[in-house]
């Protein structure tokens, strides 16, 4: 049986609370008694709220029903479907045109083309990889991967596969860093002398502005091809680059630019004590502290999150690239309970709820600290399975009230709709304006989406494939 604290009407897990109040709490700021009174009315005060809008989803689902079975006749009659669905509610008005007002938006999202990866939050070794993986070295992925057109074969060092991955490689330095005349491949050696990159073999750089610094001792040169860095790493002594004519051992592309930390799509959290792990990994993520050992190869192996990477500019001024990509964190759907926290009648409260408060107030930990994860102060929660603009005003009103309580500034939360319930997708303008000041993306996820589709319409008869109803209108 469970044993359980009792504090502001709730009855919490022990093992939660004893982690929010000896690991999560301290170094915030936030006082003991104010979380729980935030989660308190959460829970007594937003909870009810939160059973309405599931019950809309229920009551809307029967009556799309009960409207497909009572007329088979309008079956292909799109203007009577859509007025009935406008009729109950299920269908806005859209509204007239209006500007996002999100402030604070880190350029990962804002302004850098670059991808995203998705890790579930519970398995530190993961999260760990996702959020370095802002760096990814394009040899060891050509080696390694079929990008080649073939898989490698055996286990040891195959020196043609080699020469192919290297070949490659020039030829993608080619394209996003090219040259004046010539060929990476006939580059044979890097020097920088007062800020002036010098190329042997060759006349230089196309765009000479795409150089952009060198490291401290000279064995990673910077470059900057639409808006994303490319690192030429030289080493003589290393097996490539030593045999290599310019000695370059490897290029490192900025790679996932952002990741989602997943509390909800990759975790199946049941309890407390999968819950206080969900939080306790985001809790070393926002700290910097993260570690996770694990044994491969005859050794034991530890993972921590990198180092910012310094280089000098071609002014002499420093340059501070940051690690890590930026990390959001995805929080459960307002459908989802969980037995962590119990609220005055006993019943499990809404982990959406759980999480708002929780994720944000571990998340502060961040804000608090130099070359963290947001450079603008900002949290990132991505909301998933939304029903309609409704519930993305819920969100927002949730999220209000996480940042009074916590004393941050409004809006401090950004939040990420996800785009994967069909009513959010036919009332998206409404849905976005709900979230205006603090909507920082839009992300689709097909299988919900279609997952949704036929769920409503379950009654309207068979479905066409997955494949075409994603490409249909």
């Amino acid at each position: 049986m469970t044993e359980r604290v009792l504090i502001e009407g709730l009855q919490v897990s022990k093992h939660l609370y004893d982690f929010i109040e000896t690991q999560a709490l301290p170094g915030t700021g936030v006082a003991s008694d104010a979380f729980w009174r935030g989660m308190a009315h959460l829970a007594h005060e937003f909870g009810p709220k939160n059973r309405a809008l599931l019950q809309v989803r229920e009551d809307m689902q029967s009556q799309i029903d009960e409207w497909h079975k009572t007329n088979r006749d309008k079956a292909d009659d799109a203007a009577a479907y859509q007025a009935f669905l406008k009729d109950i509610g299920y269908l806005v008005d859209e509204p007239t045109d209006f500007e996002v007002s999100t402030a604070n938006v880190d350029p990962e999202i804002a302004t850098t083309p670059g991808a995203q990866l998705v890790v579930p939050i519970t398995n530190a070794r993961f999260a760990l990889n996702a959020a370095n993986a802002r760096w990814g070295s394009l040899y060891d992925a050509l080696y390694g991967t079929d990008a080649l057109g073939d898989l490698p074969q055996g286990r040891g060092y195959d020196a043609e596969r080699g020469a192919r991955v290297i070949a490659w490689a020039k030829g993608f330095l080619d394209k996003s860093v090219p040259l004046t005349g010539g060929s990476w491949a006939d580059v044979t050696g890097l020097s920088v002398a007062d800020g002036v990159l010098s190329l042997s073999g060759v006349d230089g750089l196309k765009a000479p502005a795409a150089f952009k610094g060198v490291n401290s001792d000279g064995s990673e040169y910077l470059f900057e091809n639409n808006g994303l860095h490319v690192i030429v790493v030289v080493n003589f002594e290393h097996a490539i680059g030593s045999n290599d004519p310019a000695h370059i051992a490897d290029v490192i592309l900025e790679s996932a630019v952002s990741t989602i930390m997943d509390c909800e799509d990759s975790v199946a959290a049941v309890d407390a004590e999968d819950k206080a792990l969900a939080y306790a990994n985001w809790l070393g993520l926002m700290r910097g502290d993260l570690q996770e050992s694990f044994y491969k190869g005859g050794k034991t192996i530890t993972r921590s999150l990198n180092a910012d990477r310094m280089f000098t500019d071609v002014y002499g001024m420093s340059i501070t690239l940051k690690g890590r990509s930026l990390m959001l964190i995805r929080n459960v759907g307002h459908l989802m309970t969980n037995p962590a926290i119990l609220d005055r009648d006993g019943a499990e409260i809404g982990e959406g709820l759980m999480d708002a408060l929780t994720t944000v107030m571990i998340a502060m930990h961040d804000l608090q600290r130099d070359s963290g994860n947001s450079v603008h102060g900002s949290v990132y929660v991505v909301k998933p399975k939304m029903h309609g603009p409704d519930e993305v005003a819920f969100t927002d009103a949730i999220f209000t009230f996480v940042e009074q309580t916590l004393g941050l500034p409004q809006n401090t939360v950004k939040i990420g709709i996800m785009d994967e319930e069909r009513r959010t997708s036919a009332n998206l303008k409404a849905c976005i304006k709900e979230a205006q000041a603090r909507v920082a993306f839009i992300n689709t996820g097909f299988l919900d989406r279609t997952g949704d589709e036929i769920h409503t319409s379950m009654e309207a008869g068979p479905m066409i494939p997955k494949g075409m109803m994603k490409t249909s209108k």
